[in-house]
């Protein structure tokens, strides 16, 4: 994956890096089905805050509709730890590099777009990451790149085994007496919110210099 490159502007050219990263890993190419998800970062105009959050909320609506969508999220300044009151984070999750390119290639997403650039100030900063590696990606991390497979297995198994003991001791008493189905989906649920929001960002902070380790 390249860097934006410098000194583009307007709706042709500031939208296009999600696009370009697309074409970069060979897309039209026959490969195995995985997911992958693309992290964008954007600086929003001081006054424009709750035009830009508009906007890009029925992006992200607008995403839901297309074919192999996974998730998608607006991640606020606050809610990150940043200290830039104005840096956003928007996360797009696609089931395969087909999927995604088909939404950043349409009309629907474009129009979208023009609605949400005008509020942003400055170039976007992007990373595409796949399966797991979404949760050891830096939100702001656009050249470096992912740790070896075998080491986010590593860190992946050291946040989920604690995760999952805890939740058994805890959540799982009270519902011993629920049907499997439904107590196995609050589980599940739980542990993937866990993972995702307090212990794999924590783990892979305190991890950081093992897992980016020269190789």
């Amino acid at each position: 994956m390249r860097p934006p490159a410098r000194g583009r502007r307007g709706l042709d050219n500031q939208g296009i890096d999600e696009m370009d990263a697309a074409s970069d890993t060979g897309v039209g190419a026959k490969s195995p089905r995985r997911a992958v998800t693309v992290l964008i970062t954007r600086r929003v105009a001081p006054a424009a805050r709750d035009a830009f959050e508009a906007g890009m909320r029925g992006m992200l609506a607008a995403a839901e509709g297309f074919e192999g969508h996974l998730g998608g999220q607006l991640v606020r300044p606050q809610e990150d730890g940043s200290s830039d009151p104005l840096l956003y984070h928007v996360v797009f999750a696609f089931d395969s590099e087909p999927h995604l390119a088909a939404w950043q290639s349409s009309g629907e997403r474009a129009r979208w777009l023009a609605q949400v650039l005008p509020h942003t100030v400055g170039e976007q900063q992007l990373h595409r990451v796949s399966g797991l590696d979404y949760w050891f990606a830096a939100p702001g991390a656009t050249t470096r790149a992912a740790p070896p497979r075998w080491k986010v297995a590593v860190v992946t198994w050291l946040g989920i085994f604690p995760t999952v003991l805890l939740l058994f001791l805890t959540v799982a008493p009270p519902m011993a007496a629920w049907p499997l189905v439904p107590r196995v989906l609050v589980i599940t649920v739980l542990v993937v919110v866990l993972m995702t929001w307090v212990v794999a960002p924590r783990l892979t902070r305190w991890l950081d210099g093992w897992l980016h380790a020269p190789r």
